[in-house]
């Protein structure tokens, strides 16, 4: 689909749903019914609020955002330079896969960028491979490095900053740190995982209907998603909303070649800016790719995604050697995890 720069006219119910129901969904036997009554309204017309956004695609879903690296997955962002005459053609190849989350084209000679979802390295490699089968076009791939922030918090009418002030949290360089163990997961987590990676259901108890469904106690389900949600294999709960249908017309993805010996510092703190919602360190691809350091930056227009990236290469000063800024122009696929 076409990035639309039309923005959805929403209610007051509505827009505070948008603002505030992006975390700390309640865990226990009526949550809607909890964050209902912290919105001031009924238990109904939240539901019902609900139902309307995703059905008019304002929200993309609601529920639960899992983090496949501590699930023991792995999550790679990957790119393809496609002659202009064969992007519907190989987009419809590289959507067929399971594996692709998402896939967006961007305004660049690597014009299709896309993330690559596996339970393992041996996924990854065998869906880059397949890719460049079904295409005949080099895959090159973009592991994560080092994550410096991750975290983002959209509002109604696109003009307030997306990343670290607004997701009320601190950047992060959770690689400088030892690694945790992967947390240990059974097959009622995994099938729990698969019940809820679209969404949860909009009835009064969505966790006894999983429950009902998987044939579990209702306080299990609470227990294990409680637990992955402390282990960060729930990043959060709540409402995923289309950033491009309540104002944020515009996003880039912000990238720099800066030494090696100063990225982590810098990375660290780019991702302090409250622009900046994702920011990793990625490998170079040389000679066509020099870049290092990623940041996505998100705006109510290209200008305003213009001036945050001028931010960003103000911190960065004569660090940078070089710089783009890739914008998103259509929306290939959105998938999201899917296990």
């Amino acid at each position: 689909m076409a990035i639309t720069h039309s923005r959805a006219t929403l209610n007051p119910l509505e827009t505070s749903i948008v603002n505030q129901l992006q975390g700390g969904f309640p865990l226990d036997s009526q949550p809607f019914a909890g964050a209902a009554a912290a919105l001031g309204c009924s238990e109904l017309a939240l539901l019902q609020g609900l139902d309307g956004l995703l059905q008019r695609q304002v929200l993309t879903r609601f529920g639960p955002l899992y983090q496949i690296e501590r699930m023991g997955g792995c999550f790679v962002l990957a790119a393809l330079a496609v002659p202009p005459a064969r992007f519907d053609e190989v987009a419809a190849a590289v959507n067929s896969l399971p594996a692709v989350a998402h896939n967006y084209q961007r305004t660049h000679k690597l014009n299709m960028w896309f993330v690559l979802a596996a339970a393992s390295q041996a996924g990854i490699s065998a869906a880059c491979s397949a890719i460049e089968l079904l295409t005949g076009l080099t895959v090159h791939a973009f592991p994560k490095q080092r994550e410096y922030f991750v975290g983002m918090r959209f509002t109604v009418g696109g003009q307030a900053a997306v990343g670290q002030a607004s997701a009320g949290r601190a950047s992060v360089d959770h690689s400088q740190h030892v690694p945790e163990l992967d947390p240990e997961l059974d097959e009622d987590d995994w099938r729990l995982i698969r019940a809820t990676q679209a969404g949860l259901p909009l009835v009064q108890q969505p966790y006894r209907q999983l429950a009902d469904s998987l044939q579990l106690p209702e306080q299990e389900v609470l227990s294990r998603m409680g637990r992955m949600l402390e282990q960060g294999v729930i990043r959060r709960i709540g409402a995923v909303p289309n950033h491009y249908a309540i104002g944020y017309r515009a996003n880039g993805m912000a990238v720099f070649d800066v030494a090696d010996e100063q990225v982590d510092e810098l990375g660290q703190q780019l991702g302090q800016l409250d622009c900046v919602s994702h920011c990793y360190r990625r490998p170079r691809h040389l000679p066509h790719w020099p870049y290092n350091l990623f940041a996505m930056v998100h705006g109510g227009s290209r200008r305003a995604v213009r001036e945050q990236q001028g931010q960003l290469l103000q911190l960065l000063g004569p660090a940078c050697r070089r710089h783009a800024l890739l914008f998103s122009t259509r929306i290939l696929k959105k998938s999201g995890l899917r296990v």
